[in-house]
């Protein structure tokens, strides 16, 4: 008979069932919300994902998350300028949504903590699947974030930016959207602190019949955090979703995309950019299902690596059975800068239709010393001809995004992070 001991838990489980233990008076909920934060506490208690688990096999979240900081009552989190001037913007700081609740043009907004009192909201909390460590740990103990519902047939002219403020301890916010029949929006998503954090964040948008959302996730979390992040969206019949992320900061860093193209004629692209530096470790993981006929995804992601930095990029691509006439595309660039750097990337399909046009691809490579030669014989220095090298690498993702505002704010981030780590 073959005996397995169950492993110790470790310092960081042992703090957050700790944690919640001493919150969960204090957290908001009814009683299905509060059935799913126990829920959510028992897996906890089964431990965090190990490299045994699939999903998790590049980052092995048991042995990374060494420890998990106290919530901090006294943190003074501050909402930050908006990414585009001129943005609604709606601050979570370390945790709780800011009371001062702004009208927004063509969308209605309320705080998530009310939601959470409401009976209907509790299905919302269920984790993706078993494995959602980074769904669990926030359904424990998110107690507040956004809702923002646009109105069918909206246009607003001015981004809506949702932000994620930490200034240490434990961090955990939760935003959902809702984008009516028709409706086009911008939203900024801000992942931003200036402390030693554990920070979640989990990300639920619905795209309605003919509606166009443009996402831009910015983390920028500094090289003390870990930062946990899921993005859930749905989409409905010729709708599109366009979603870009920049990955620039944070020690330890997971952020999930998981998407379901569900309504017939529907469109999802994804054009992401992670910049590591240090000794830092970043994974990109997305899931995206066709489930319905004629929809098409076009994924583009490029990375640049330099110090002891580790990335990875994991991109599946399931294609139902009726999903047939699907168009799909998904490719992986990196760049690294050292040679202590890596990358690890994982491109997978899984086609159940037989009329379909599906494809990946990857690539890693260092800087082609011929370019660099040709820059630097003409009177340019090393450190700035990479820099342009590594800009022009990326920069062909950034241009993609239809907003010159938009494409100069990434730009900047672009340049500060070169200026820093280049």
């Amino acid at each position: 008979m073959n005996m397995h001991a169950t492993p110790p838990r470790t310092q960081a489980e042992t703090a957050l069932i700790e944690a919640f233990g001493e919150r969960v008076s204090e957290l908001p909920g009814d009683g299905a919300v509060m059935v799913k934060r126990d829920e959510a506490v028992e897996s906890i208690k089964d431990g965090l994902p190990t490299r045994r688990v699939e999903a998790w096999h590049y980052t092995d979240l048991r042995r990374l998350l060494v420890s998990v900081p106290a919530f901090d009552p006294t943190a003074n989190a501050k909402a930050l300028s908006p990414v585009v001037e001129g943005s609604a913007v709606l601050p979570v700081l370390n945790g709780f949504a800011d009371a001062k609740m702004p009208e927004l043009e063509g969308a209605t907004v309320q705080r998530l903590a009310d939601k959470l009192t409401d009976g209907s909201f509790a299905r919302a909390l269920d984790p993706r699947d078993a494995d959602d460590a980074v769904g669990m740990l926030n359904i424990a103990f998110v107690s507040d974030g956004w809702f923002l519902d646009i109105t069918p047939g909206a246009a607003p002219e001015k981004p809506v930016e949702l932000q994620n403020v930490q200034a240490g301890g434990q961090v955990h916010a939760r935003f959902a959207v809702r984008a009516g029949v028709g409706a086009k929006a911008t939203i900024v998503e801000r992942q931003s602190g200036s402390g030693s954090a554990l920070s979640t964040s989990v990300t639920n948008l619905l795209v309605g019949d003919g509606a166009e959302i443009v996402w831009l996730i910015v983390q920028e979390q500094p090289e003390t955090a870990t930062h946990l992040a899921q993005f859930n969206a749905e989409l409905g019949k010729n709708s599109k979703l366009t979603l870009f992320v920049m990955n620039a900061g944070g020690k330890l860093v997971r952020q999930e995309v998981r998407v379901k193209a569900a309504g017939q004629g529907s469109d999802f692209q994804l054009r992401g950019v992670s910049l590591l530096a240090d000794d830092t470790h970043c994974d990109v993981t997305m899931v995206l299902d066709h489930v319905a006929p004629n929809s098409g995804s076009r994924e583009l992601i490029r990375n640049v690596v330099t110090g002891k930095a580790r990335g990875v990029f994991q991109g599946r691509i399931n294609v139902h059975q009726p999903a047939q006439k699907t168009d799909a595309k998904m490719a992986c660039n990196t760049l690294l800068l050292s040679d202590d750097a890596e990358f690890s990337t994982k491109p997978e399909l899984e086609i159940f239709a037989d009329d379909v046009q599906c494809g990946h691809g990857a690539t890693v490579t260092e800087i082609d010393r011929n370019h660099l030669f040709y820059l630097m014989a003409r009177g340019i220095d090393e450190k700035t001809a990479r820099g342009l090298l590594v800009k022009a690498f990326v920069a062909s993702v950034i241009e993609e995004l239809d907003s010159e505002p938009l494409v100069d704010a990434l730009e900047a981030r672009l340049d500060g992070w070169f200026e820093n780590h280049g």
